[in-house]
């Protein structure tokens, strides 16, 4: 029983939030929770808060000190972040629903082709200068994100640099993960920026095709390429969340995984979009007569 509480007010519920369906998704992909003293500390907060409080970052921009005090405290959620960043738990969390994403629909989990391209994007002021360049073509100092995805728009590797980096020179690293990681990829469709030497490296060293779309001759202004449009939807799919409006981490690793927690949203929505969005209800603040402030639940 509590003695001098009162109730003060809710939170939660927000639109970031995995509903329950998702969840579902989620959890059986993460390490086990720590239960016991033989298994390390018991876990404070629950793993579902801290998922939610990583995707409200992701999705509004916020920075971590700024999370809401409904969530776990930021140090905390940050902590998770960067835990499941090193042990590489984000990115078999994200290629095991990118496979369920294509089974779905009706395709084989591993791709048989996929497509290249970059997007410059301006950084935050304590983003350190040594990650940081200019990119002259689209004049916008700050980093460059090279994505390599399926035909569906998934992703299949990241990699993020300075801006100043060349499309044929930082594409090199994205290829080879993706050569190493899907063998099955025989074909790759790139823009001209990725032309010359590329071409012949990825033919030579990969023993991959990288065909070049290129634009009707004459036409001017915007063109919708074939092949390449779903690379396109990718990159608005994901400047579509705010954290990656702009690059805000201090290291490149950080903001690619940044980029998966983002898609893994994206496809936990679409494994989950015919079914009924169901979320668990706010929990009250209740307040001590020294005027604490405690959530049940």
């Amino acid at each position: 029983m509590l003695v001098g509480l009162s109730v003060s007010g809710s939170g939660g519920g927000y639109p970031s939030d995995l509903t329950d369906e998702q969840w579902t998704l989620v959890e059986p992909l993460l390490p086990p929770a720590r239960v016991g003293p033989k298994g390390g500390r018991r876990e404070k907060h629950p793993r579902r808060r801290i998922v939610d409080a990583i995707f409200y970052v992701v999705r509004t921009g916020c920075a971590w000190r700024q999370l809401p005090k409904d969530f776990p405290p930021w140090p905390t959620v940050y902590w998770y972040f960067t835990w499941w960043h090193d042990d590489g738990i984000v990115e078999r969390v994200h290629d095991a629903l990118r496979d369920r994403v294509r089974e779905a629909d009706g395709r084989n989990p591993e791709p048989s082709a996929g497509l290249i391209d970059s997007q410059s994007v301006r950084t935050a002021d304590t983003v350190p200068a040594a990650t940081r360049g200019f990119d002259a073509g689209k004049k916008v100092k700050g980093r460059k994100r090279f994505i390599v995805t399926d035909t569906l728009g998934l992703l299949l590797a990241v990699h993020v640099v300075a801006a100043n980096i060349q499309d044929r020179d930082g594409a090199r690293r994205p290829l080879l993960w993706t050569r190493l990681d899907h063998p099955g990829v025989k074909k790759i469709w790139a823009d001209q920026g990725f032309a010359g030497r590329l071409v012949d490296w990825t033919a030579q060293i990969l023993g991959r095709e990288l065909d070049i779309v290129r634009k009707d001759p004459g036409h001017r202004g915007f063109q919708v390429q074939p092949k390449r449009w779903a690379i396109k939807r990718t990159f608005s799919w994901l400047t579509a969340h705010r954290r990656l409006a702009r690059d805000y981490e201090t290291i490149p690793a950080r903001s690619e995984t940044v980029i998966r927690w983002a898609m893994i949203g994206i496809m936990v929505r679409r494994l989950t979009r015919s079914r009924p969005a169901t979320r668990p209800g706010p929990h009250p603040l209740v307040r001590t007569a020294a005027g604490q402030a405690i959530r049940l639940g």
